[in-house]
């Protein structure tokens, strides 16, 4: 059977809150760092997220 594309990943807050959101990407057509503004609960404000691994 054929290995699957898609990986989860982990989009780690740039605000150092520790704060995380657990999403999937094509591992084919996006190689580089995947990076989102997303909304941090804990600063309460849109901050910048960038791709880590799961542990």
């Amino acid at each position: 059977m054929a290995k699957t594309n898609v990986i989860q990943i982990r989009l780690v807050s740039t605000a150092e809150t520790g704060y995380f959101y657990v999403t999937k990407k094509n591992a084919r057509s996006a190689t580089g760092k995947m990076e989102v503004r997303k909304y941090d609960p804990v600063v309460r404000k849109h901050v910048a997220f960038r791709e880590a691994k799961i542990k």
